[in-house]
């Protein structure tokens, strides 16, 4: 786990320059394993394993006595120095964006004398957290750190919204799940002026009155292309790593190849590699990195190295059966000479719910931990620098709200496709007659219901969320879920009462208090995304592997920008995230795709689920025989174990509430057994984060 942190003080002289930080006359404070990238009167640190090429300082010479000014980039960022000298001074002039245009995943901190300014990204899988402390604010780019320095209690409040309304930015608000620790949107930046804080947007908003203009398709396609090419450049032309040392080889076991070894060692392989799944986005990945052409040293310009070929990793389950489809083409894509294939095979050993014993504690609760020891499993047999797909679907697909907003367009028929599709997945039946003016109608009353009215509505429904719950078993059924300002997530059917009653008032608060609000489609795919990117962090987090890095380029900044670009009457058309990486390939030159590239294999992994909550169903009714989620008042554990034993029989129930439900339980168990602090020092806290390790009782605790 790596993260940066610092703060602000209101005193103009925070201690001696150089040294570590102060609270207090005489005493000192410094997180546990850091290094110090510029000192007082406004500290900053680097800590983790950073490699050395993930930390670069630009500091702008000036005239003595003037204020310093510099830039700290942390990550993996495409610009050059000079580049990052033009950010650094647009940035002195109030031109914030220009810190998160580069190309690659990163956290840009600028230093103007007293002035501090911490760029959060798009997506949200870079989010930056604040609080106040010692007389000014605390920074830093995980919860945890700073739940740990003021000692914080868990704010049950926001774990009751994370479970009832996870896709809901106003239930959610700016918390998070520890109380006092803030976390700024997606698309703003922190700003510290002497202690005292400011939370800007450096993203321009769109007009509900008057549409955006549309973007022509093949340029808007272009850009993608162009946006995915840097990403991917950006990695290949940083340093490479080997893995750090790890345990000797045992030599030759039966069965085992050289690379099966290793990844029993946990040692990553050198160099860079891709997941290659069968599917479009990791694909386009795997190729635009074994083929990008122009890169210095390789041979007549291509793959990735001079004689060096992608490692390309397919994890094969053998427990779930469906994926034949998808393995073989994966296999054809694999033929590309400059691709090396590894298929992971794996049994029950690799269902979703194994291992819950083990894992690391992470930052915060997310689905993802449940399934950390699958992953873990793909990523040991992959590389030192390795690209997954993740967040695609998210960045390039349309949200089915997005139907209401060309409704506002007056664009009706483009919205012919997306509905015929639908009723074409519900198969030949009377019901799908219908499908195509159910979908209509949902989309035009959203369109004209107005933000507020559409908050107090969910928010005068989620109470009920508990009961009757419907259960969304085809894609016309979830996409008429989904054209709502708000709807309650996959959990909600199994808290209590006062728990949903608490999200509910949230809601109501919500929509009473002035916001800049966007068109609804628009609004609920950012906020999915959002959800998606937090999840994706925590799941780096929790199925880490040593020296090892994971790169995500969908989720970087530019990568989203050019996305959001793309006409909303492209992206709502039946298979459009295949059609749009198709396209994006062919504009790199690669043409040759195996039949049925692009289709969906969702189903695959819903089964898997099933299989592994069956596996594991004695583990998971053991984890909520006293669970830590009913002493906080969120659930009943008898209507949980109830649910778990139901859902492995076959019972048709939402897989994703009940993995959140026990995610959340799981992270709850390991936060509250965790030993240690992530601060030393003399003045270093105490008490860890949940101080004493006991979850606090529901009534000390507001929302």
């Amino acid at each position: 786990m790596r993260w940066l942190v610092g703060w602000s003080s209101i005193a103009a002289s925070f201690g001696t320059v150089g040294a570590v930080g102060h609270h207090g006359e005489g005493r000192t404070v410094h997180p546990v394993g850091s290094q110090l990238l510029w000192g007082d009167p406004d500290p900053l640190w680097a800590v983790g394993d950073w490699r050395p090429d993930e930390i670069r300082i630009i500091t702008v010479a000036t005239p003595e006595g003037a204020p310093t000014t510099r830039l700290a980039v942390l990550g993996c960022c495409g610009a050059t120095d000079e580049q990052l000298r033009v950010g650094l001074l647009a940035a002195r002039g109030g031109a914030l964006r220009h810190l998160t245009a580069w190309s690659g995943s990163y956290t840009a901190v600028v230093q103007i004398g007293r002035r501090i300014t911490v760029a959060g990204d798009l997506a949200g899988a870079r989010p930056v957290f604040h609080t106040p402390w010692a007389n000014g604010t605390a920074y830093a780019t995980a919860a945890l750190p700073l739940a740990d320095l003021i000692e914080a209690q868990l704010d049950i409040g926001h774990l009751a919204a994370l479970l009832a309304c996870p896709e809901t930015p106003e239930a959610l608000g700016d918390g998070t799940p520890y109380a006092g620790v803030k976390r700024i949107p997606p698309g703003h930046a922190l700003i510290l002026r002497e202690g005292s804080r400011e939370i800007t947007g450096y993203e321009a908003v769109a007009s509900l009155a008057v549409a955006a203009p549309q973007t022509d398709p093949v340029s808007a396609v272009e850009g993608v292309r162009d946006a995915l090419v840097d990403a991917v450049r950006a990695r290949l032309t940083a340093p490479r790593h080997a893995p750090e040392t790890m345990p000797p080889d045992p030599g030759p076991v039966p069965g085992m190849g050289p690379a099966e070894r290793r990844a029993a060692r946990g040692a990553p392989v050198p160099g860079i590699g891709s997941d290659l799944s069968g599917g479009s986005a990791s694909a386009t990945l795997a190729l635009l990195a074994a083929g990008l052409p122009g890169l210095p040293g390789t041979v007549l310009g291509h793959g990735t190295g001079a004689g060096e070929r992608l490692l390309a990793v397919t994890f094969n389950d053998l427990s779930a059966q469906g994926r034949e489809d998808e393995l073989e083409r994966a296999r054809a894509i694999a033929s590309n000479p400059r691709l090396h294939h590894v298929v992971v095979a794996a049994g029950e050993e690799a269902l979703p719910y194994a291992s819950l014993e083990s894992g690391p504690l992470t930052d915060e609760p997310a689905p993802s931990l449940v399934v950390a020891e699958r992953h873990r499993r793909r990523l040991a047999a992959g590389s030192a620098d390795h690209f997954v797909g993740h967040g695609a679907r998210q960045v390039l697909d349309a949200h089915p709200a997005r139907l209401a907003d060309l409704l506002m367009d007056r664009r009706r028929r483009h919205i012919l496709r997306p509905v015929a599709a639908l009723a074409r997945a519900e198969g030949p039946s009377t019901h799908s007659l219908f499908v195509p003016l159910a979908v209509y109608r949902a989309a035009r009353r959203l369109a004209r219901t107005s933000y507020r009215t559409g908050l107090e509505t969910a928010a005068s429904l989620l109470p009920e969320a508990n009961r009757d719950a419907p259960d969304l078993d085809t894609p016309a059924d979830a996409s008429l879920a989904s054209l709502t300002w708000s709807r309650p997530g996959p959990a909600a059917r199994w808290l209590t009462g006062e728990a949903l009653a608490e999200v509910s008032v949230r809601l109501q608060e919500a929509a009473i208090r002035p916001a800049s609000v966007q068109r609804p489609g628009e609004a609920r795919a950012r906020a999915a995304l959002a959800r998606h990117a937090a999840d994706q962090r925590i799941l780096e987090q929790a199925a880490e592997i040593r020296s090892q890095r994971l790169h995500a380029p969908f989720l970087d900044n530019q990568v989203v920008r050019a996305a959001r670009a793309l006409p909303e009457s492209l992206r709502v058309q039946p298979g459009a995230r295949a059609a749009i990486l198709r396209r994006v390939l062919a504009g790199a030159g690669i043409h040759d795709l195996p039949p049925g590239w692009g289709t969906p294999s969702q189903a695959t992994s819903t089964a898997a689920g099933r299989i592994g909550l069956r596996t594991a169903l004695p583990d998971l009714i053991a984890l909520f025989d006293a669970p830590l989620l009913a002493d906080a008042g969120l659930i009943e554990a008898r209507v949980v174990r109830k649910a778990l034993r139901a859902a492995s029989e076959g019972e048709p129930l939402p897989l994703d509430g009940l993995a959140e439900l026990a995610s959340t339980e799981l992270w709850l168990r390991r936060l509250v057994t965790r030993r240690g602090t992530c601060w030393t020092g003399t003045a270093a806290p105490r008490q860890r984060a949940v101080a004493g390790g006991v979850v606090p009782a529901r009534r000390t605790l507001q929302p």
